[in-house]
């Protein structure tokens, strides 16, 4: 019998990618073990999986925290990986060159050089927080795609996180403290302000609705699939990556958090929409208008997750497409996240007005910013029948293979066991 064959493998593989795809993941594993061994040798080897993620409302709510709406997608990044008894951590990413790190004297000075500074970030980050790190070698691959809006940064992360805690915490790491300690190295070595989203849907797993307002994030588990809808959910992607637009990700919580100091508070959650209006011509002053619109967003958007969650709840799927479609009008006028202001690119705002006249000639469907913004990825609800017209007519604009359909990933990351 060979590896990924006994009764309780196969039970494992199926529990999380599905039967259906059983072979094609034994036959993935089988790879990772392979390769693990050409890189590190032989001996007992441990496997660890963390999903990609799909942000279904809250666009751009957590760093202010707010609300979201969110769900872990069967696409994940896995490792073969094992402790090795040194001080050393080996990390090689199938595709990309080997990096080593010797916990006993880690890099502070390391930003903004990818991997490398992440890894460290994180290591600083779970050392401080008093968790043992101890050194290990470990292959990894994905199948998350890379610049489209579905957190391959955080499923990195938090498989990390999932090594470190079964090799060296005996599981005592919890799912928040995975998601702070990819947070504290992008804050820290990536100068990126990113908010708890996506590491925290990449941990957790299924469809989460998260409240972030207190230091503990509320997170309540959400029984949906998109085949309740009838429809597929497609990440259209646009192109352009994001790696030089952290300045631009970092304009909007902080113009958010502008706001919020004209009251005396630190982020949006603590403060009313009805305080900023009844204060308006104040705030535009002291924070600026588009601070103003951001800010404005960000508690419709409130709204529309509580919504969005009751409507599924009811199975009121009319209700829950309406505000997917309002969530993008918004992220597009007020929050203005759909483009880089200034530059010609503007492959969001394209792909967008593409899926709406298809959306408006069939008369049904919705489509919305998805992620971050700026660039990279929009998401469109199509009908399950019209997949594949959809697709044609995206792609003889954008180029081939930039539509991607997502299905929802029960659990999040973890030891494969």
């Amino acid at each position: 019998m060979g590896m990924f064959e006994s009764e309780k493998e196969v039970s494992v593989l199926s529990s999380v990618y599905g039967e259906e795809n059983l072979a094609k993941e034994q036959a993935r594993y089988e790879h990772l073990a392979t390769k693990f061994k050409e890189c590190f040798g032989e001996g007992e080897v441990d496997f660890f999986s963390a999903p990609g993620r799909t942000e279904i409302l809250g666009n751009h709510t957590d760093h202010n925290h707010g609300k979201v709406l969110t769900a872990s997608i069967a696409m994940d990044t896995i490792a073969a990986a094992r402790k090795n008894g040194t001080s050393l951590v080996h990390v090689i990413s199938e595709g990309y060159k080997a990096i080593t790190i010797d916990l006993e004297n880690l890099d502070s000075e390391c930003k903004c050089k990818g991997t490398l500074s992440l890894l460290i970030g994180m290591f600083e980050c779970a050392i401080k927080k008093g968790y043992k790190v101890e050194g290990f070698d470990a292959y990894i691959t994905t199948e998350v795609i890379g610049a489209a809006g579905v957190s391959s940064s955080a499923s990195f992360e938090m498989l990390i996180c999932a090594i470190m805690n079964y090799f060296s915490n005996e599981g005592k790491i919890d799912y928040v403290e995975y998601a702070k300690i990819g947070q504290y190295a992008e804050h820290e070595y990536w100068l990126k302000q990113s908010g708890l989203l996506d590491q925290m849907a990449c941990a957790v797993g299924g469809v989460i609705a998260i409240d972030f307002k207190e230091e503990m994030p509320k997170v309540e588990k959400v029984e949906f699939g998109y085949d309740k809808l009838g429809y597929d959910l497609i990440i259209v992607n646009t192109g352009k990556g994001h790696a030089d637009l952290s300045a631009d990700y970092s304009s909007v919580p902080n113009e958010m958090k502008k706001v919020a100091q004209f009251f005396g508070k630190e982020v949006c959650a603590e403060v009313t929409e009805q305080q900023v209006i009844d204060n308006i011509q104040e705030v535009r002053a002291f924070a600026g208008d588009r601070s103003v619109m951001r800010a404005l967003h960000f508690f419709a958007e409130q709204k529309r997750v509580d919504t969005a969650v009751k409507a599924i709840k009811e199975e009121d799927y009319e209700t829950f497409l309406s505000c997917i479609t309002k969530s993008g009008n918004s992220s597009w006028k007020w929050l203005q996240n759909c483009y880089v202001p200034g530059s010609e690119e503007q492959g969001i705002t394209s792909a967008l007005a593409l899926t709406e006249l298809f959306i408006k000639e069939k008369g049904c469907g919705a489509c919305r910013v998805h992620g971050g913004g700026f660039a990279g990825t929009i998401q469109a609800f199509v009908p399950l029948d019209m997949l594949d017209e959809f697709k044609t007519k995206i792609e003889n604009v954008l180029g081939e293979n930039m539509c991607h359909v997502l299905s929802i990933r029960p659990v999040g990351g973890y030891e494969l066991k």
